[in-house]
């Protein structure tokens, strides 16, 4: 009985203290209309052309963190994974989303998400994604540091920003 007691009060000051910290991390709040993002070049995790706006948190840290990505049409991020899930939700335009080792614009297992479509990619997870005729906003937040592993390193646009000219 006195180890039951035990294991329920470190669970109970484990979860507090998770609590607290992520009420910390939190900071102060944030509030953010569609149309008063700041919006700027996306880093080159992704291919160019995108924009992005964040809205909480630092995605490059080990901590949450909420983003805006702005894809224009025709749009496509190769196939890739995440060492985080990632959760999704569409502000606005479409976004198709498969899940492989290659973008396969015409797989039969394609999923394409409009305004209020959620996507969770879970770590690991290797997938693509594209946009079509329109542009495409979404929002994108999860547990950073936000990284991308490109199945093929010739689709990584860092090594783009490193080959030779």
């Amino acid at each position: 009985m006195k180890q039951l007691v035990t294991a329920v009060s470190v669970a109970v000051a484990v979860l507090a203290c998770a609590l607290a910290g992520a009420h910390a991390q939190s900071g102060s709040q944030v509030i953010s209309p569609l149309t008063g993002a700041k919006w700027g070049p996306a880093p080159p995790l992704v291919p160019p052309g995108a924009q992005i706006a964040v809205l909480a948190g630092d995605p490059t840290k080990p901590a949450p963190y909420t983003v805006r990505f702005k894809f224009p049409a025709h749009y496509a991020v190769p196939a890739h994974s995440h060492p985080n899930d990632e959760n999704v939700v569409l502000v606005s335009g479409a976004l198709t989303f498969g899940m492989g080792d290659k973008l396969d614009r015409k797989a039969a297992g394609n999923q394409t998400l409009t305004a209020g479509g959620y996507a969770l990619m879970p770590a690991g997870m290797n997938h693509y994604a594209f946009t079509g005729k329109q542009a495409t906003t979404i929002l994108l937040y999860g547990q950073g540091p936000v990284d991308f592993k490109y199945v093929n390193p010739a689709d990584d646009p860092r090594n783009a920003a490193k080959a030779p000219k």
